[in-house]
């Protein structure tokens, strides 16, 4: 039950704050915050992450749908066990964050994101950002390390 609190929860802090960006923020409007190193702003993401398909938004939609029907299958059957706790944290995250994603793809047609982390390298700072993301990346690592056996050695 934790685990799906879990997913629920990120859902909607993502949902709110886009909900909140969505209506006090313009598009192309900066604010820096966090002494400049963190921007506020609103962008509208028609493709997958950077941009990537944006040509083919309904393309988008079938194949972060498809994949979100089988991480959550994973998931379904996976929350039955009592072993692999860090994998079943991983996908919550994942599966919150994708959820969010997913939701705003198929109301708007597009992914709200809004912040992005300032930097020397010009790259990483065009770069924007929403929290969902966050908790996806987040989650995928935390699967990588959960697939590690305790007294397993590192491969050169």
């Amino acid at each position: 039950m934790i685990y799906f609190a879990i997913a629920v929860s990120v859902f909607l802090l993502d949902f709110l704050v886009k909900r909140q960006v969505e209506k006090k923020r313009e598009i192309g409007a900066e604010t820096p915050i966090c002494g400049g190193h963190v921007i506020l702003r609103k962008y509208y993401n028609d493709g997958m992450a950077f941009d990537r398909l944006s040509r083919w938004p309904r393309l988008v939609r079938v194949l972060c749908g498809c994949t979100m029907a089988v991480l959550c299958g994973i998931w379904a059957l996976l929350l039955r066990r009592k072993e692999n706790r860090g994998l079943k944290l991983g996908l919550s995250l994942v599966i919150g964050g994708g959820a969010s994603n997913l939701y705003d793809r198929f109301t708007k047609g597009h992914v709200v994101d809004y912040f992005s982390i300032k930097s020397r390298f010009a790259k990483l700072s065009r770069i924007i950002f929403n929290i969902s993301d966050w908790f996806i990346f987040a989650g995928s690592i935390c699967m990588v390390l959960s697939g590690r056996k305790k007294g397993e050695k590192k491969v050169p």
